[in-house]
């Protein structure tokens, strides 16, 4: 990997943004890598949980600039495949089985916010900025707006989509967009505490409870709706696992699954 830091310990994955340089701002490169790294991850047993991070100042600042000036000449099927690629990147983040955290200080802007959007939660430092900056460029930040405007709501993605202010963490926090704020100093402990409760829950209990989400939020409460999570209980309290955990909580030992 050229642009990206890989670290593991104790079930936790950290997959860092590592182009200080250039804010981490991403481009097609960066992407492929993303692509690949969380299609990876998804696949190791070991992985319970994962941090996306950032080197330097910034979280990510969105597209690389080179990458834009590149862009500027792509005819509308070149352009047709490149937003594919970071759908996909996103699509992957996404729906990761892992529970996935977002550890965002300075900046993250446009795509950037895409990434903290797909990830399961965010934490922010009290001095970091967000901005939505596409119409500013007479474009619009159409790949991450399922994501986003998940993440912020339809009422603040109205405001932010269409006036690409900045604003801060503070803010973010209020409209739902990160889970969140601590000062920059403490940013790593609390991620870690969160990672490290992450990892003490049943591992296939989590990718199923990511699943359940998904298929729940956002979605009519219809019989089949409320028939497939009578199906997602029965079939999970019926798992080795489901079993093991009301077993050991019965007889109040420490479940199995359990890292040493």
């Amino acid at each position: 990997m050229n642009h990206l830091q890989l670290t593991y310990e104790r079930g936790i994955s950290t997959v860092t943004l590592d182009r200080p340089e250039v804010r981490n701002a991403f481009n097609d490169e960066v992407i492929a890598e993303l692509t690949a790294v969380f299609v990876e991850i998804a696949k190791r047993d070991e992985v319970r949980c994962v941090v996306l991070a950032g080197n330097g100042p910034a979280f990510c600042a969105g597209a690389d600039l080179n990458w834009m000036k590149r862009m500027a000449t792509y005819t509308r099927e070149d352009n047709l495949e490149d937003a594919s690629a970071m759908a996909r990147m996103l699509e992957v983040i996404w729906r990761c089985p892992k529970p996935t955290i977002a550890r965002v200080h300075g900046d993250a802007y446009a795509g950037g916010t895409g990434l903290v959007a797909v990830c399961d939660m965010a934490v922010a430092a009290d001095t970091a900025n967000f901005c939505l900056s596409e119409v500013k460029l007479g474009l619009i930040p159409a790949t991450i707006s399922p994501y986003v405007i998940r993440a912020m709501g339809a009422r603040a993605a109205h405001r932010y989509f269409l006036t690409a202010e900045r604003f801060g963490a503070a803010e973010a926090h209020r409209i739902g967009f990160v889970h969140e704020v601590v000062a920059a100093d403490a940013l790593d402990a609390r991620v870690a505490e969160i990672a490290n409760a992450l990892v003490q829950a049943g591992p296939e209990a989590v990718k199923a409870c990511k699943k359940l989400l998904h298929d729940v939020a956002g979605h009519d409460i219809t019989a089949g709706l409320v028939r497939r999570t009578v199906e997602g209980i029965a079939d999970i309290r019926a798992s080795d696992e489901g079993r093991e955990g009301v077993q050991s909580f019965l007889g109040k030992r420490k479940p199995n699954w359990l890292l040493p």
